[in-house]
């Protein structure tokens, strides 16, 4: 386990140089892009975006239906990008860099009104690595080496995407489920001391560049009081004390219907992180069904939670932004993940709308839920 004293030395470095189931709507029905239009409605009271996720890598962009809704900046004014940016597509050799599928969603970005706000994501994470990174022989890496490449691998994606992003995700879902730090290659050679080196070395970066660009810490289930929560807490408190620069903390906001928290036990969530400074994202919004296919009173609980969770946001002057995790149930990633399970956006697969995106509307514009 690194020693606290070798990666705060490090870390200084870095940071001084770098029921009756409902059918779905028939084919011929699809794009609604009709008001109400959720982006619109957020900026008009107060916030600096909704916005959605878009998975170049899945092909979305050549799906000529999906992009009409997706290109409509009044319903979606941000974006994220779903995997282009990560380790495996941007580094895939040491020391190799390819931003161009990354770039594709800059383009579109740019091309539709979404790149004032243009959330990079992400840049240390324990999935989507590239074989060079997690299967070397385990003796290969040095607690030394590692954070060299780590570091290389920051600086040169930052510096890559340029002031093209808004912000980026520096450490993507660092705590286990446990409220422990996750068991990753970068914790097992460097301990808990990778997060700050992390960090300081996107606040580097970003200095070189002369840019303005948020630093977030991005996870799931520390949407609400407990232990993830708290642990989320002490990982921002481990990076402030080196006096690196971390500006927001992501919530990933995946959620099951039914189980999603209360728009209070959000807000005490976010207010945690706001008296440490910090603006909050959502981040990754979806709320899955665990049976399908669901019945007009499931739809309605699921329209219940994501008025709650959008109610939250709205309600706290620190939460900047909402994005849901694609809004089409075809490009889901829950259905892949979890068997059995899905329709977990706001949009059925065939691009109408469900009871949930009216939902969000009256969230947003703070009127009662008349869908839930």
């Amino acid at each position: 386990m690194a020693s606290l004293r070798a990666f705060a030395a490090l870390a200084g470095v870095v940071a001084l140089t770098v029921a009756a189931p409902v059918p779905e709507p028939e084919l011929a029905e699809r794009q609604d892009t009709s008001a109400p239009f959720l982006h619109s409605a957020a900026v008009a009271h107060g916030k600096a975006w909704f916005g959605s996720e878009l998975d170049t890598f899945s092909g979305e962009q050549y799906d000529q239906a999906f992009m009409t809704v997706w290109n409509d900046s009044r319903i979606f004014g941000s974006t994220t990008p779903g995997n282009t940016m990560k380790w495996e597509f941007v580094e895939p050799q040491q020391n190799t860099f390819n931003f161009s599928q990354g770039m594709q969603t800059v383009a579109l970005s740019k091309a539709t009104g979404k790149d004032a706000h243009l959330r990079c994501h992400n840049l240390v994470w324990h999935e989507e690595l590239p074989s060079w990174v997690v299967y070397q022989p385990y003796d290969s890496w040095t607690n030394i080496t590692l954070a060299a490449a780590m570091i290389n691998h920051i600086t040169k994606t930052v510096r890559g995407f340029g002031s093209n992003c808004y912000s980026w995700d520096v450490v993507n879902e660092a705590i286990d489920d446990n409220a422990q730090w996750r068991n990753t290659i970068f914790y097992q050679y460097m301990g808990k001391y990778y997060i700050p080196i992390a960090f300081a070395a996107a606040q580097a970066a970003v200095k070189s560049i002369g840019a303005d660009i948020k630093l977030v810490y991005n996870d799931y289930n520390i949407e609400f009081p407990g232990a993830k929560q708290q642990k989320a807490v002490e990982l921002v408190q481990l990076i402030k004390q080196y006096g690196i620069k971390i500006d927001g903390v992501g919530f990933e906001s995946h959620f099951v219907f039914g189980e999603t928290p209360g728009a209070s036990a959000q807000m005490q969530a976010m207010q945690s992180f706001t008296s440490l400074g910090l603006n909050m994202y959502q981040t990754e919004l979806d709320v899955r069904f665990p049976s399908l296919p669901p019945t007009p009173a499931t739809l309605a609980q699921q329209a219940s939670d994501y008025y709650n969770t959008i109610q939250a946001c709205m309600k706290t002057p620190a939460c900047q932004g909402m994005t849901v995790w694609d809004f089409d149930d075809a490009y889901s990633w829950v259905p892949s993940t979890f068997a059995g399970q899905g329709d977990a956006c706001l949009y059925w697969a065939n691009l109408t709308r469900k009871p949930a995106y009216e939902a969000v509307y009256q969230a947003i514009t703070d009127v009662n839920c008349t869908v839930c």
